[in-house]
């Protein structure tokens, strides 16, 4: 027992650590994104109200004017909750923050499904759904959508009942295309409610519905508009070369993993390469590729009878 309780001290302080230099290395890394050439003039995007205020109550002195002190990465004016509104009303809502909240709900949401496993089955396996990097897409997009969605209900001052009945919406919704596609295209699994006694369908079941409820109500009013006030608008050119080079190494990745899955379901259908490209992929990515991958993927023959 000493020892069980000793092991898991040891990881939950080695996972601390871990996330901890991780976040450290984040924000230098955008303070060095920021401090490049500015966009257009632009010297940040804070509101201007609480920027107006901080600029009104200190002293002009000329020595401060000529040389400010440099900002810490991602540092902002706290803002209050109506602050915070009145920001999401004036930003516009684009592809900026879209790709850094794709990428951030990708990660976070695979760390928890992994932890979550481990606390729950036992398990510790690569859930990954890209071929490339530590990301969950079905996250991702469910990150998107919620953000999207939610930043219109905001807009339309929407009451948490309503907020939290397009959550289940919008993840019953994604969970079931994810789970269908997956299954008629790649003939894949990556997870079944089927044995559950609240399923409603194989990929979708009550209890999970009411988690995106819950999830969405909870990014609506307390994670979304303090992330979208954090991640703002670019602001320097860095920044969007940066968030830009990260749209393509995203679609290059996706693009390349439906290639991947979509030559493992014909070479289970005995189907051969066409083309040089198709030869390439069965030669970087065969299956003990794809089963090393995507430990908590199963496939089916096209005619087996087991298909669900």
């Amino acid at each position: 027992m000493f020892f069980i309780v000793a092991s898991l001290i040891a990881l939950l302080t080695l996972a601390y650590l871990v996330a901890s230099g991780f976040v450290r290395v984040v924000r230098y890394f955008w303070g060095w994104l920021s401090s490049g050439e500015k966009i257009d003039g632009l010297a940040g995007d804070a509101p201007s109200a609480a920027s107006g205020a901080a600029t009104d109550s200190a002293p002009s002195t000329a020595s401060s004017a000529a040389s400010p002190a440099p900002a810490a990465p991602f540092s902002k004016p706290k803002l209050t909750q109506a602050e915070l509104s009145a920001y999401l009303d004036k930003m516009h809502l684009g592809w900026y923050q879209v790709v850094i909240l794709f990428i951030v709900g990708c990660m976070a949401g695979l760390l928890i499904e992994e932890i979550w496993m481990l606390i729950t089955a036992g398990l510790t396996e690569s859930r990954v759904g890209l071929i490339w990097g530590p990301f969950s897409p079905l996250y991702g997009t469910g990150t998107v959508f919620l953000t999207v969605i939610c930043y219109q209900l905001h807009k339309h001052h929407a009451n948490s009942l309503v907020i939290f009945l397009v959550s289940v919406v919008v993840g019953g919704t994604l969970e079931q295309l994810t789970g269908w596609g997956m299954q008629e295209i790649f003939h894949s699994e990556s997870w079944t409610y089927a044995h559950l006694p609240d399923a409603i369908t194989q990929w979708v079941a009550w209890r999970f519905l009411g988690f995106w409820g819950i999830l969405g109500l909870i990014w609506c009013r307390v994670i979304m508009p303090r992330a979208l006030y954090k991640i703002g608008e670019p602001t320097s050119k860095r920044q969007a070369i940066f968030v830009t080079l990260l749209t393509v190494y995203l679609v290059a990745d996706i693009t390349m993993t439906v290639a991947c899955l979509a030559r493992k379901a014909q070479r289970d259908a005995g189907i051969p390469p066409t083309n040089a490209f198709e030869m390439w992929v069965d030669n970087h990515y065969d299956d003990s590729f794809v089963s090393a991958r995507f430990q908590n993927m199963t496939f089916t023959s096209p005619d087996s009878p087991d298909k669900s």
